[in-house]
């Protein structure tokens, strides 16, 4: 089974796009085949066109990520209660576009104060997807201790560092220079001692969380300038600035900025590489010594003018000969101040188009990553990936697309029948046929805003009543009904329902009591034995196993200790309880207290599908009984 692997941000600024694109790397470097996807974009105010992060993995790549979902398509999902109809399209999109790689990169929202929530649809996402979690986290200047504390509470969200979903972290920005609050300050390169890069790679791998096998260091990248600078093209976009000499405007890179308030003489000490010298319009002094020091063959990164001012034309003309050695000279409107504060929230993230720097980011993060651990991903996921919610609701409600089946609903005047079947409709999940008062309905459409397209009839029990008296007369003649269930019939129960079960879930069946194997004695145990060896003899392919109690059956760490020679036991998947009393008091509790959509019931062993919900049925638990009774409707 494929690798399906997201990167989860423990906090803003940690680099997840370099990570992610470095990844990508290092992985096609070994000739795996691999994917990317970005389920959800998060751009800046500043970014324009398609989804950055797919961007920039295809540059270079022959990979074609697939689309993003918008920010604001997603946003409109939430706020709506329509999340898990979000998870299924994402899970819908991943396999539509994501089938074929041996290992599938998925990128996570970085949580802002704009998408507070990045950390729960994040969660919710590698859940719908089944995916393998690593964390990207920046050191910083955290001590040990606290970056054990923000790694442990992070994974706690995806059930703890020793989760078999959990594989490890990467440490990004590794002894990159900081301020007082941890924040990643370019600006402070020549205050900070880059030098004690090795020393500070052993802490990091010195961590006691790593001690523990199962989670790992998987990647210690160091930061590095040369990934920061940007080119004088992307302060020109940014500040919309005009320009006065275009130079090497496209290639030259900003290293260092120097805000000219002093005079020459002390200013001449900043005219270095790469740097950007900000000086008033006005200060000629600044600009005719800037153009001798680019004439004497220091390749300045570039001159900002401020205020507005432009130099005299013979001040220009004086300049031209440094002009020529592709000194790039632009200015802005703003006074120096307002430029300082615009520049202070320049985005250092890598463009779309800076190939030439996508190029380093992608090598430079690929050679830090973890060799053995990018080995073993060629060898595929060992155990099970479980299928989650949102894709088995995808799964139902593709499959009855297919079917393209007509469902009768009886209780056409009821409000969320009414809502449900328009829902269908407008999924094209299946066409459906209210039953009920004609004017009534369209009542009670209008009144919750949903419209009842051409995939939703309405007739009237009044009009087509007498054409079935008479035939169900005769059906109902003779009823076999019993009072208890005996144990052949629990056994076919059983087999049905494993053959009910088969939606891409392999069937394990449980049969469930009050008790474990050989622990308890009675006449209902007996009755669970006889129907499992029943069960057993009739169907010899399938997975059954019993008497089980329920914790034994769904719980990994129960079933070691209970049935520990169960092939069942702490990974069943369908559950066979005893009588209609113990199943339906069971699956309403699960139901209710876990906050679950509930499929379902689904009656067996009829010719033509016929399902009855619960008078407390909700909208969803309509909607996919609908698209259940579809799918039967086929088989």
């Amino acid at each position: 089974m494929s690798h399906r692997i997201m990167l989860i941000p423990v906090s803003t600024g940690v680099g997840l796009t370099s990570t992610s694109v470095g990844l990508v790397r290092a992985l096609e470097q070994k000739t795996v085949k691999v994917n990317f996807f970005k389920p959800i974009a998060q751009p800046r105010s500043s970014d324009k066109g398609p989804e950055k992060s797919a961007e920039i993995v295809k540059k270079g790549s022959l990979i074609q990520p697939p689309p993003s979902f918008d920010l604001s398509y997603a946003e409109k999902m939430i706020s709506a209660g329509r999340a898990d109809l979000l998870l299924e399209e994402v899970v819908s999109r991943f396999e539509q576009y994501i089938t074929k790689g041996d290992v599938a990169i998925i990128e996570g929202m970085v949580p802002t104060r704009k998408q507070p929530y990045a950390g729960r649809v994040n969660r919710e996402i590698a859940q719908a997807l089944g995916a393998e979690i690593i964390f990207v986290i920046t050191p910083g200047n955290d001590t040990t201790a606290q970056l054990e504390e923000k790694l442990e509470i992070a994974s706690g969200n995806y059930g703890g560092v020793r989760h078999q979903r959990v594989l490890g972290c990467i440490f990004n920005k590794v002894n990159a220079p900081v301020d007082e609050e941890g924040r990643v300050r370019a600006d402070l390169v020549e205050q900070f001692d880059t030098d004690k890069l090795e020393g500070e790679q052993h802490r990091l791998a010195s961590l006691p969380l790593f001690s523990n096998n199962q989670f790992k260091l998987l990647g210690s990248v160091p930061w590095t300038f040369d990934l920061v600078a940007p080119r004088v093209m992307d302060l020109v976009k940014y500040l919309d600035a005009k320009i006065i000499n275009e130079g090497d405007l496209k290639h030259r890179r900003l290293r260092r900025i120097a805000f000219c308030a002093r005079t020459v003489s002390n200013m001449l000490s900043h005219f270095t590489l790469g740097i950007l010298l900000v000086t008033p319009g006005d200060r000629t002094d600044i600009l005719i010594a800037a153009c001798l020091s680019a004439m004497n063959g220091t390749k300045l990164g570039a001159i900002l003018l401020t205020g507005g001012f432009k130099p005299e034309s013979s001040i220009m003309k004086l300049c031209e000969q440094a002009m020529q050695t592709g000194l790039p000279i632009i200015s802005t409107k703003t006074d120096t101040w307002r430029t300082s504060l615009l520049l202070h929230n320049f985005n250092m993230e890598v463009p779309a188009d800076d190939e030439q720097r996508i190029e380093k980011v992608k090598d430079h993060n690929a050679a830090y990553l973890d060799a053995d651990w990018l080995k073993s991903l060629t060898h595929g996921v060992t155990t099970n990936r479980k299928m989650s919610p949102p894709a088995f609701r995808h799964l139902l409600a593709s499959k009855a697309k297919k079917s393209q089946k007509t469902i009768v609903l009886p209780e056409g005047e009821e409000p969320r029948t009414v809502k449900a079947a328009a829902i269908c409709g407008e999924r094209n999940i299946a066409k459906t046929i209210l039953l009920g008062d004609k004017k009534e309905i369209f009542r009670i459409a209008a009144q919750q805003g949903v419209q009842l397209d051409e995939n939703v009839t309405v007739i009237s029990p009044d009009e087509v009543r007498e054409n079935y008296i008479e035939i169900m007369v005769e059906l109902r003649k003779s009823k076999g009904l019993t009072n208890v269930v005996a144990a052949e019939q629990l056994a076919d129960i059983a087999i049905q329902s494993a053959d009910s079960a088969a939606f891409g879930i392999e069937p394990k069946v449980a049969m469930i009591s009050y008790s474990t194997s050989n622990s308890g004695v009675g006449a209902d145990v007996e009755k669970v034995k006889l129907a499992t060896e029943i069960a057993q003899s009739k169907r010899p392919d399938l997975i059954i196993d019993g008497p089980l109690q329920y914790d034994a059956a769904i719980m990994e760490n129960v079933a070691f200790k209970k049935a520990p020679n169960s092939p069942v036991a702490g990974q069943a998947t369908v559950f066979i309880f005893p009588d209609l009393n113990t199943g339906n008091t069971t699956y309403k509790a699960v139901q209710r207290s876990a906050d679950l959509i509930s499929i379902g019931p689904m009656l067996q062993g009829m010719r033509k599908p016929v399902n009855d919900l619960s008078r407390g049925a909700l909208v969803d638990d309509i909607i996919y009984t609908i698209a259940l009774t579809a799918i039967q409707a086929t088989q």
